[in-house]
């Protein structure tokens, strides 16, 4: 009985030994990774420039890359994506191992050995997780490991079977049906147009592929600019069905300013892979200065800035938000330095940018930099329905730092070299 006892009392002593040095591995875990945060943040002096201090900002924020965008678990995402996007400019900017490494690490967790994705299902056709398809032809292109080459085909694969409007133009996930957003094209269009330069597309030749990139810009063209203001709707439902949808037209109610600067960016960027001599060019120049010119009309006079919803900045509720104007600060900037625009919008991004600066910008005694006021996030139908009222898109929640913001605010300092 005694010798029982004894041997209870030793099970129970061991248990709490291995307790205390758990505790004690997961204290030293939290005391390195915040060591580990707290080198990072050493190096965001003021006297680098914008898109380095932001991106070490961001390291710092998220130090595992494949948790970007305030989860918990690692996951295949857009967002990532963006960000890492901006990461490859700075790495090429800076030369400096810390960044590529990061963007490494982003795809080292999540693709595996035989180059299938973890997190990632082809079955739901969701436009979104076509983005981080840049990294991997990145990594593929720096590496050569073939897992790479292999995810990206993957991804590729599922734009060959993705659902399609009677038109041809892809739906942004096969559960919003006959649904065309102009997230889409930025999300899709410019890893399509890499992917068909690499690797002289096999699943169509060339020239098919590029010409199905251009038609889904014309299709937007077609069904969600607004003669009126030149400028886009959120999205178009062919079917017409949607609660949001107008019934003639089949677009969403109001113009998101993000929305815009997702289908403003994906134009300049899926031109670094169109060919000259493909006629798509002009098209997209011309749409690209079309919508700019739009856009001039509701440059915020004061600040330089965008508001949430695009064309009602004097209404109540409605605000100057970070992603959208940072997204035509980046689109406007690299489109003057391509010559695909006229130095007017050289200046707008200017003037977008120093708004930026002075009133979303705040930087911590630390040098961690913030971008505020940021949306944090905006749809279409769903469930809880989103309806794309005025009073949906101002009352969606605000936040700081969302990767949507940062990601193009990084872009949009490299291409203006600040």
């Amino acid at each position: 009985m005694i010798l029982n006892r004894l041997n209870s009392l030793s099970s129970i002593a061991l248990i709490l030994i291995v307790l205390c040095i758990g505790c004690k591995d997961k204290k030293q875990q939290e005391e390195k990774a915040t060591s580990e945060v707290g080198d990072t943040l050493e190096q965001i002096s003021e006297d680098l420039k914008w898109y380095e201090r932001m991106m070490l900002s961001e390291i710092s924020r998220f130090p595992e890359a494949s948790k970007l965008d305030f989860v918990d678990q690692a996951r295949w995402s857009y967002t990532n994506g963006l960000v890492l996007n901006a990461c490859e400019g700075v790495y090429k900017e800076t030369g400096k191992d810390k960044y590529f490494d990061y963007i490494y690490a982003y795809a080292d967790a999540l693709v595996e050995p035989n180059g299938s994705i973890k997190t990632y299902e082809m079955s739901k056709y969701n436009l979104d997780m076509i983005k981080s398809g840049d990294n991997l032809l990145y990594l593929y292109k720096e590496s050569g490991e073939e897992r790479f080459r292999k995810a990206a085909d993957t991804l590729r694969n599922q734009l060959k079977d993705q659902p399609r409007t009677p038109e041809g133009g892809f739906w942004h996930k096969k559960r919003y049906t006959q649904q065309m957003w102009l997230d889409g094209l930025y999300m899709a269009e410019p890893f399509y147009a890499q992917y068909t330069k690499m690797f002289s597309d096999s699943l169509k030749t060339e020239a098919e592929a590029y010409n199905d990139i251009v038609k889904q810009f014309e299709l937007i063209q077609e069904h969600a600019l607004d003669e009126k203001t030149g400028l886009l709707y959120h999205g178009w439902d062919s079917s017409k069905q949607q609660r949001w949808a107008d019934k003639e037209t089949g677009t969403s109610p109001n113009f998101w300013s993000r929305a815009m600067g997702w289908y403003a960016m994906a134009i300049v960027d899926v031109l670094d892979y169109l060919p000259e001599e493909n006629p798509g060019r002009e098209k997209l120049i011309g749409y690209l200065n079309g919508l700019g010119d739009a856009l001039l009309k509701y440059q915020d006079e004061e600040t330089g800035l965008w508001y949430q919803v695009t064309d009602q900045g004097d209404r109540e509720g409605n605000y100057l938000e970070a992603s959208g104007s940072s997204m035509f600060t980046y689109t406007f900037a690299k489109g003057y330095n391509k010559g695909y625009l006229p130095e007017k919008f050289n200046t707008a991004a200017q003037k977008a940018y120093e708004g930026i600066l002075n009133e979303l910008i705040s930087v911590e005694e630390n040098g961690l930099v913030n971008l505020n006021q940021v949306c944090a996030v905006a749809g279409l139908g769903g469930d809880p329905y989103r309806d794309g009222s005025y009073e949906y898109y101002v009352n969606e929640k605000i936040r700081a730092n969302d990767p949507k913001g940062t990601g193009p605010f990084i872009l949009a300092s490299l291409t203006l070299n600040r």
